[in-house]
């Protein structure tokens, strides 16, 4: 007898109520992070379309992001600390502590998205001492792409171009590409 495929889609579906308090949760770890003195505070959080947001396909995002800011981090030989992390119906985040300049950091976070096989499932904001998060526009950088058509990401959500099924299923794909070229996540 073999198993079931798991469902990577499942999951709980949280109140808007629970999303909203645990924005606030990690908008309130963040600020104390920088109060403590961080120069730099990197929160990571799997990006998830639809209402479900802890599921395997989150999961497999937020593992695979988390690997390669370890990566990222030893490799530009930054000091940083685990502020927090949390896995809740409301989705995965983590948030760091970074010891390096706020724009060198959001360089390297923005090539990671746009180089990274599955990049584009993560949402990595850097904020800088003085509580400003940095934007892609910070840097001149392009906008993040759809994960379907390539247009802006922000005009496919905002109009709701692509069905929840079809980027799930193109989230699963790059999963699955990403995990059959290298089973290593970090590079």
């Amino acid at each position: 007898m073999t198993d079931a495929p798991r469902d990577r889609r499942a999951g709980p579906v949280p109140p808007l109520a629970a999303v909203l308090a645990a924005r606030e949760r990690r908008v309130a770890r963040r600020d104390a992070a920088l109060a403590a003195g961080a120069a730099t505070v990197v929160v990571v959080t799997p990006v998830m379309p639809g209402p479900v947001k802890l599921c395997g396909i989150a999961s497999d995002a937020q593992s695979a992001a988390l690997a390669a800011l370890a990566h990222l981090f030893a490799e530009a030989g930054w000091a940083h600390a685990t502020v927090g992390t949390e896995s809740a119906a409301t989705g995965f985040e983590a948030i760091f502590a970074v010891a390096a300049e706020p724009l060198a950091v959001k360089r390297a976070t923005v090539a990671l998205e746009d180089g990274h096989p599955l990049g584009r499932l993560w949402d990595i904001d850097v904020t800088g001492p003085d509580g400003a998060t940095l934007s892609r526009r910070d840097l001149g950088a392009a906008p993040r792409r759809c994960l379907v058509c390539d247009a802006p990401g922000h005009a496919c959500a905002r109009s709701q171009a692509h069905p929840l099924d079809q980027l799930l299923t193109v989230m699963e794909e790059r999963l699955d590409a990403a995990h059959a070229d290298d089973p290593d996540p970090r590079t």
